[in-house]
């Protein structure tokens, strides 16, 4: 499979998915979300690869939506078109969430937004000692319900904490990451890939199949099956971006300064 957002390659059975925007840390583009869909889509049926990781280019691991590529367009969007695009960014956490595959998050860098989804949805998150995390949402006049958040970070970090990762959209390092339980390990920089790997192989010498049926029912057996957490949050998140809050979160963003909210 060939992809033009991010490098991909399989080896010895683990597959690499390196995002690859390093000017932009790694900001997400409609074509980014697309091509990570279809991939993600079709990992079940390849049975060369047993593992996956995920990492960034650069210095970021993923900054989140691209703001003039993504944000900026959004607001041109009509009802029909925010809900398809909201689905389209679901589908990617509800396909890495169903592959039975482990899937490990090398986080480099910022991993923000859309960006620390990518890393939650992963069923381990490995961080570099300068990684740093954000959820962004409500910085740009969005709901926190975005990708799958509300059913994954309470159940990772609790409620409370949950509540206030995403009400105030506050950046935390890796270490607070890892008090939280946000993070397996914090790795000195340098060495981040090489324990990714290392922890990849480990789980590709395991029992493949059970590891895939324990993945499954961690997800099935909570009190809210995913697809329909997926499906509020899709329908919700596309209504913000109809909101006056959600244009001034990018003028203000364009603009350098800080957004004023509720004024309209």
């Amino acid at each position: 499979m060939s992809y033009s957002t991010f490098m991909y390659e399989v080896a010895d059975g683990i597959a690499t998915v390196r995002l690859n925007n390093p000017e932009k840390l790694n900001a997400l583009t409609f074509r980014t979300y697309e091509e990570l869909e279809q991939l993600f889509a079709a990992l079940p049926q390849d049975k060369q690869v047993k593992v996956v990781i995920i990492t960034g280019s650069g210095k970021g691991f993923c900054s989140g939506g691209s703001v003039h590529e993504i944000i900026g367009k959004l607001i041109e969007m009509n009802a029909e078109e925010l809900h398809r695009f909201t689905g389209m960014t679901c589908n990617v956490t509800k396909h890495m969430r169903n592959l039975k595959k482990p899937i490990i998050a090398a986080v480099n860098g910022i991993a923000a937004g859309a960006g620390m989804m990518l890393a939650l949805a992963s069923d381990f998150r490995l961080v570099s000692d300068r990684a740093k995390f954000a959820f962004l949402f409500v910085k740009v006049g969005l709901s926190g319900a975005d990708m799958g958040a509300l059913y994954l970070l309470p159940r990772v970090v609790g409620l409370a904490k949950a509540t206030e990762l995403l009400f105030l959209g506050d950046t935390i390092d890796g270490q607070e990451a890892y008090r939280l339980g946000l993070a397996n390990r914090v790795i000195e920089h340098e060495k981040l890939m090489q324990e990714s790997y290392v922890l990849a192989h480990r789980l590709k010498q395991g029992p493949l199949h059970a590891l895939g049926v324990t993945k499954e029912l961690l997800e099935r057996e909570a009190n809210l099956d995913l697809e329909s957490a997926l499906m509020l949050e899709a329908k919700a998140q596309a209504g913000c971006m109809e909101t006056a809050d959600f244009k001034e979160g990018y003028r203000a963003f364009v603009e350098k300064r800080a957004p004023v909210f509720n004024r309209f």
